[in-house]
């Protein structure tokens, strides 16, 4: 439903915007760029499902395996514990467990396309448990706000876009991007615990949110000691390594099940190329509302508006002209990374403007991307709250962004 009011918004909005520009301003371009912009993104709708058919067929095909092997179901065992609390309305040791817990390190080290068909995989799972299937249940929002938060360890297409525009250090925005990017994953798991009155305060979560800090913390030092080459080089290795690791332990463990694992892989690649096409008409839906909202001008007017109120509050604006990535990341990935290479051309890869819209493209994920593909694949409707958890998460990551680039810069 919620969706539904901001899909309608946008046109809205665009449309007086429009109107607007046309009879006060004489801008005879707006409307065509407009309706340019609905085709141009019915068209990248469907080439994004195109390209996602044969990742998500890989990834599925990788996943059924691992699901005979029952290496899904040893990982959901082993985090049991953690995810009892996290999620208190998935059974003890059910498989989705394991799904949730891939999907969540792919993202981490960056790897989005296997994270995307492993989110779609464990949606698939957690639809299974819905008992009503057209409204999100509570495990499938606090899930897809875990992945609209946007954890990540290793921001390497960042810093390689940063070497690419000049930048005299790309990797000095790394330690800034990890800070945000926690503070937006713990502030959405705080925020959709307090919507559905989850209870934080026990040994075990405290202890997982005290080992991701020591993780981080580990990670901070570790690529502290390498010069901006090496440091790319081995985040990359590193991600490459323990992907492939992954699919030759899912073959190994089911040759030790004896399953046949060609046939298991067809099986779940066959879901993987239902899953892309059952995607395209939600992406079309999303992207062609985020295109007309842009091409109307309003992106600028949010912006203008944001600015004038923080000039009024006495506020430095030195930072608005890095908010367009900010703004535009929830809305489309390409689109943020678009206003952060434009960022950096205008401004400077090391200007403060520069890097941080770096670090605003690196704090947080997709939220309306996420949220129209991951349930559009499994056909729900009904979002409850889980666009104002993810947005709040999103706000949550700007405003550490903000203040750790201020700090840092």
């Amino acid at each position: 439903m919620v969706l539904n009011y901001i899909w309608i918004a946008f046109f809205i909005v665009a449309f007086g915007i429009a109107l607007f520009r046309l009879l006060l301003m004489g801008d005879v371009e707006v409307f065509p760029a407009m309706m340019n912009a609905t085709f141009e993104q019915s068209k990248t709708a469907f080439e994004i499902s195109l390209g996602l058919t044969g990742v998500l067929s890989l990834w599925m095909g990788v996943m059924k395996i691992g699901e005979k092997g029952g290496v899904v179901n040893l990982l959901a065992r082993w985090l049991s514990p953690l995810f009892v609390r996290l999620f208190p309305d998935i059974p003890k040791g059910h498989p989705v467990t394991g799904s949730i817990f891939m999907n969540i390190a792919a993202n981490m080290l960056g790897l989005d396309n296997a994270a995307t068909p492993l989110g779609l995989k464990a949606m698939e799972q957690l639809q299974e448990l819905n008992p009503h299937k057209e409204r999100a249940s509570n495990p499938m929002i606090m899930f897809l706000v875990l992945n609209t938060s946007g954890l990540t360890l290793i921001p390497v297409s960042i810093m390689v876009y940063r070497a690419q525009m000049g930048a005299v250090q790309p990797t000095d925005i790394f330690i800034p991007i990890l800070l945000a990017t926690c503070c937006s994953t713990v502030a959405g798991i705080l925020i959709t615990a307090a919507y559905q009155r989850i209870n934080l305060l026990n040994k075990v979560m405290v202890g997982a949110l005290g080992g991701l800090v020591l993780l981080v913390a580990l990670a901070i030092w570790g690529f502290g000691q390498l010069d901006k080459e090496e440091m790319n080089v081995m985040s990359s290795s590193v991600a490459n390594v323990l992907l492939m690791s992954l699919i030759v332990s899912f073959i190994l463990a089911g040759v030790r099940k004896r399953i046949n694992v060609y046939e298991a892989f067809i099986e779940g690649a066959k879901d993987g190329f239902a899953t892309a096409v059952r995607i395209i008409p939600y992406l079309v839906a999303i992207l062609v509302g985020i295109g007309v909202f842009r091409a109307s001008g309003a992106m600028d007017v949010l912006v203008d508006v944001v600015a004038q109120t923080v000039k009024v509050c006495g506020g430095d604006t030195q930072f608005v002209p890095a908010l367009p990535t900010a703004l535009m990341k929830p809305l489309s990935g390409s689109g943020a990374r678009g206003m952060m290479v434009d960022a950096m051309t205008t401004y400077g890869a090391d200007s403060f403007v520069g890097r941080l819209s770096c670090i605003f493209q690196g704090s947080t994920d997709t939220t309306f991307y996420i949220l129209a593909v991951y349930f559009g694949s499994v056909g729900i409707r009904q979002t409850r709250h889980a666009v104002p958890c993810g947005l709040l998460a999103d706000l949550a990551g700007i405003i550490a962004a903000i203040a750790i680039a201020y700090l840092f810069f």
